[in-house]
């Protein structure tokens, strides 16, 4: 098919801006001129013009040579942008803001529009709307991209206008909220909290994200209700007996510990802990298969954990393992397989400086207090202690997944299996 006339401009503009961006300003020059003598009235031409005089500090005839483009054109963003430029070089604030506004309906998120329109309203005095223009501004930068210097530069007063902006606006809501959080004093407002948090961009929301199956419509709860789980009661009530037995195959038994990360070099997440021994593991059940002779030796901890309700998935679950941190160890940032099971710790020797964070909550391990957790949200851990901490690991269904739904997840990991001949390394 024969090229359009349009699209022939088009295309010569687009070789000259290439050719201008690489330095081979005389091959640009040629090819905007060639574009400039067949189509002189073409939007683009004229847009192109117009940056020239806009480069050349002559606003008063690009702002003449816009309008004309615009209104052959009107659906170019970055035409109305160059306006805009121009009338704020004329000191024309009220085509300006026409003008960026026009911008941002054709693209929402045009990150100079955005900033442009951000100082439009400072300028204004109205600080509360260039705070919401420059907060959709700071979330439509492109991750990794590297931005011109002036960019960078006033990006960086945005965010300290937002941030400024945020602290105002919770001395605000904390005052509206007083009576409010008055009359239920004694419920807990964790998740209000957190939502609060979230709003004013004091920490960014986390999500499930499984590497292998997600289940939908679970509940993303980072740390659940500890009185959901009443039948962990017997397994703390066993906690020295568990944590003894744990210190004598920890003394007699190192060479039946594992490194918990095995064959997952290929992720750069776990490249300082692939293989390593520094997060090792001594396993009671592995994958599904109870590791009976491992089992033999911790007698007590057997008899508590028949308290366990399993999670049973072929070839991936039931599991539950004595997990060792080496000291001055950190486990870095990551999420687990499947949302549909939760992770249950029992801690078991613990020296100050040992933490671990799910999502946005950060807690100490208690020793022979267990808590449960969903480890498809983001979490980590590290030791920054002289000393190796230890903690019980093991894992349960999600209680948000019914009957017939475990028996569906586990049929479907199961097919999985068959059809790959094992579960992937990162099940």
């Amino acid at each position: 098919m024969a090229e359009s006339f349009g699209g022939h401009i088009e295309r010569l503009l687009q070789g000259a801006a290439q050719a201008a961006a690489s330095g081979r300003m005389a091959e640009a020059d040629a090819l905007f001129a060639k574009a400039e003598a067949e189509a002189p009235q073409h939007p683009l031409v004229l847009n192109e013009q117009a940056a020239r005089h806009l480069f050349e500090g002559r606003p008063e005839a690009a702002r003449d040579l816009l309008e004309t483009a615009v209104k052959a054109d009107p659906g170019r963003a970055h035409i109305w942008l160059n306006l805009a430029s121009a009338c704020r070089a004329l000191g024309l604030p009220a085509e300006e803001e026409a003008a960026v506004e026009r911008v941002l309906k054709l693209d929402p998120r045009n990150l100079r529009a955005l900033l442009q329109m951000g100082t439009i309203q400072e300028r204004k005095g109205d600080r509360r709307a260039a705070a919401a223009v420059y907060r959709t501004a700071l979330q439509s930068v492109p991750r990794g991209v590297d931005l011109p210097p002036e960019m960078r530069a006033h990006l960086m007063d945005a965010r300290r206008l937002v941030e400024a902006n945020n602290l105002d606006l919770e001395r605000f809501l904390d005052g509206r909220l007083q009576d409010v959080r008055g009359r239920y004093g004694n419920r807990s407002l964790r998740r209000l909290d957190q939502c609060m948090a979230i709003l004013l961009q004091k920490q960014p929301i986390y999500r499930q994200q499984p590497t292998f199956m997600y289940f939908p419509g679970l509940p993303a709860i980072e740390f659940y209700d500890r009185a959901a789980f009443p039948w962990l009661d017997g397994i703390e009530a066993a906690a020295e007996d568990i944590r003894a037995e744990f210190l004598t195959v920890f003394a007699e038994d190192a060479g039946r510990l594992e490194p918990y990360v095995q064959g997952m070099g290929a992720s750069d997440v776990w490249r300082d802990l692939n293989e390593s021994r520094r997060w090792s593991v001594y396993y009671l059940w592995k994958a599904g298969v109870l590791q009976a002779e491992n089992l033999a030796r911790c007698p007590k901890t057997a008899k508590a954990l028949e308290a366990w309700p399993q999670c049973a998935l072929p070839g991936s679950g039931p599991s539950a393992v004595f997990s060792i941190l080496d000291a001055k160890t950190r486990i870095p940032p990551h999420t687990g397989v499947n949302n549909a099971r939760l992770i249950c710790h029992l801690p078991l020797v613990v020296p100050p400086g040992c933490w671990f964070r799910v999502g946005s909550e950060t807690r100490e391990w208690e020793p022979g207090k267990a808590f449960v957790f969903d480890d498809t949200i983001e979490h980590e851990a590290w030791n920054g202690s002289e000393e190796p901490r230890a903690v019980l690991i093991f894992d349960i269904w999600n209680p948000y997944v019914d009957e017939a739904e475990r028996e569906m997840v586990a049929a479907l990991t199961a097919g999985v299996g068959d059809f790959y001949g094992s579960l992937p390394s990162y099940v």
